[in-house]
């Protein structure tokens, strides 16, 4: 094949990869005009991509004709979230056993944090998350801190699109203070849930820095009577080491 035209092929895959993420990121639906904008492609040649996306499965027509992501991509999804959980495996083991309590990794999804791994704690009374659930952003410890790795006007724009639902009387639902909270975050290097999803439940998470990969994040959750302020002090520099060993298994 001439050199042109594998630089066009490699072109097109780009450009297709583009559209993908900009649909992605204008959440419920996104037109062929605001795609336009997003990513200043001629019409034509979004028309062309997006035809081809759409009979292939990775976006699928709003009956407003507008575009989502197509269901093809979700079996592409949790394959690649079932690997990344098999490489975390032992990094959460270790970080649970050292800290007596579950130990969690979560990926953004979208609006939300989806877990896709966890090591159980060594009680009888500890924390479960079901591997594949999803969870708001706004009031969880994986949460904030995957949003911590965003700029605050994306931060903002994720937030206006969610539902801010109050859980409990701790839930934090004002878009300002929540970008005050993230501020707090990227200064101390991890976030806290302060039984802001569920009563009587506190969350540390620390964020995991892999260039090129989506926000990825490490948390270790369990019940507030054992998770102390000291508990809490010992997790964030445990949290650290398990980030710095799952970036360099990933890079």
């Amino acid at each position: 094949m001439p050199v042109e035209q594998r630089a066009a092929g490699v072109q097109s895959v780009q450009r297709a990869l583009d559209l993908l993420e900009v649909v992605e990121a204008a959440g419920g639906g996104c037109s062929i005009s605001a795609m336009a904008a997003a990513t200043g492609l001629p019409l034509p040649t979004i028309h062309r991509l997006v035809q081809t996306l759409t009979t292939r499965g990775y976006l699928r027509r709003l009956p407003d004709r507008r575009y989502c992501l197509g269901s093809r991509l979700v079996p592409l999804g949790a394959g690649a979230n079932a690997l990344l959980g098999e490489r975390a495996a032992p990094i959460l083991r270790e970080l649970a056993d050292g800290l007596g309590e579950s130990a969690n990794l979560a990926v953004l999804a979208g609006e939300r944090a989806e877990y896709v791994a966890q090591a159980p704690g060594l009680h009888s009374m500890r924390t479960f998350t079901e591997v594949g659930r999803r969870v708001p952003l706004h009031c969880t410890g994986v949460g904030k801190a995957l949003l911590s790795t965003l700029g605050d006007d994306e931060a903002r724009s994720i937030l206006k699109r969610s539902t801010l639902s109050t859980h409990t009387a701790t839930t934090i639902v004002e878009v300002d203070a929540l970008l005050d909270e993230l501020a707090g975050i990227r200064a101390r290097g991890y976030a806290l849930d302060e039984g802001e999803m569920e009563v009587g439940v506190r969350c540390v998470a620390m964020p995991v820095s892999v260039p090129g990969m989506s926000p990825m994040a490490l948390s270790v959750s369990g019940p507030a009577v054992r998770m102390s302020d000291d508990l809490t002090g010992r997790a964030a520099p445990a949290l650290s080491r398990a980030c710095a060993a799952l970036a360099t298994i990933l890079t």
